[in-house]
């Protein structure tokens, strides 16, 4: 490998001290626009890279926010990033981005990398299966700001930014009472997360307002695939006593199901109503187009950057009872709307 050009070869280029070329690379006011010119022209010419690492550990700051979601492939995380690195990027930092896949496993090997890059805060949303915080005891005793969002930990003391899911799930679920349906299955992923446990007690208390008794054999825990939503629609096609309608807890399952079902001649929203959740684009693209929940995923990105940043400003003080509740809406669409006539 060719040697790294340093501060003191320019120096020794130009016939000035090391002092002034360093002052002179980082545009400082006590050099003149001349100096400044000559030097960085000839760091160009040189092939001069600053150690950014170096001087971020000299001001104990690298500029640097972590984060890990689950998984990059799915519309809602996309988005989601989408919303961090548009307010990183207009207040100057950095995001390392990495996905557990769902693992455990992975999320603590993302969390160990995140704490040696010494990124100066952590976002995170956790993986289906992780049932141990352990693996973010470092962050807190080093102080180092960690905030939750989306999946959380109960009770973490730790900041979180969420939607209400409860709320969500009570809307969807009262709104297909609304058309009629009293045989309502909830279609639900892993209850060890606080948006899929939430959404369930929303199912719930809609059911019980409306005298509708509560039935175990209707809250089906899936993958929430694509895969589960073939698999959903084969198993209700064999039951005898068919439900009339769907809360699916995932717009891409709930596609998945719709065209199967389709497929096996089940009419939707003739014989079953659907409701998904997250307003993904696929919710437009189905026939019939998918009613489901909007999922401000955008926003969330935003305000956990945005959060984090001021806290590491000095500007808000995020502590451990902080939770930050975004709003969602439900999206009526056809695919849920029964007409009895």
């Amino acid at each position: 490998m060719s040697k790294e050009i340093t501060i003191y070869d320019i120096a020794n280029q130009l016939k000035l001290s090391p002092a002034t070329v360093s002052r002179a690379l980082n545009d400082h006011p006590a050099i003149n626009e001349k100096t400044k010119l000559l030097v960085n022209a000839r760091a160009t010419e040189l092939g001069y890279r600053s150690n950014k690492f170096a001087s971020n550990l000299r001001k104990q700051k690298t500029n640097t926010i972590g984060v890990i979601v689950p998984r990059l492939n799915s519309y809602i995380m996309s988005t989601v990033i989408a919303g961090m690195e548009k307010v990183a990027n207009e207040e100057g930092f950095n995001l390392i981005i990495s996905q557990s896949l769902e693992s455990q496993k992975k999320e603590i090997a993302n969390a160990k990398t995140m704490f040696s890059s010494r990124v100066d805060g952590l976002l995170v949303s956790v993986a289906f299966d992780t049932d141990s915080f352990e693996h973010f005891l470092p962050f807190m005793k080093k102080k180092i700001p960690l905030i939750f969002f989306d999946r959380i930990f109960e009770n973490s003391d730790c900041p979180d930014i969420v939607i209400d899911n409860a709320k969500a799930g009570y809307e969807a679920t009262k709104h297909l009472i609304e058309q009629g349906r009293r045989n309502i299955v909830h279609i639900t992923g892993n209850l060890k997360r606080n948006v899929y446990s939430d959404r369930l007690k929303g199912y719930q208390q809609a059911l019980t307002e409306q005298g509708i008794p509560l039935n175990q054999d209707n809250v089906w825990v899936t993958a929430l695939n694509l895969e589960a939503g073939r698999e959903i629609a084969h198993r209700i096609k064999a039951l005898a006593n068919k439900p009339d309608a769907l809360f699916i807890a995932s717009d891409l399952c709930a596609v998945s199901c719709i065209a199967t079902l389709k497929d096996l001649k089940i009419d939707i929203p003739k014989d079953i109503s659907v409701v998904g959740f997250n307003n993904d684009p696929v919710a437009q693209v189905i026939s019939p187009k998918l009613t489901t929940i909007h999922y401000p995923a955008k926003e969330m990105g935003e305000m956990a950057v945005k959060s984090l940043i001021n806290h590491l400003k000095g500007n808000m003080n995020l502590d451990t009872t902080t939770t930050i509740t975004l709003r969602s809406e439900l999206i009526i669409r056809e695919s849920s709307l029964f007409s009895r006539d």
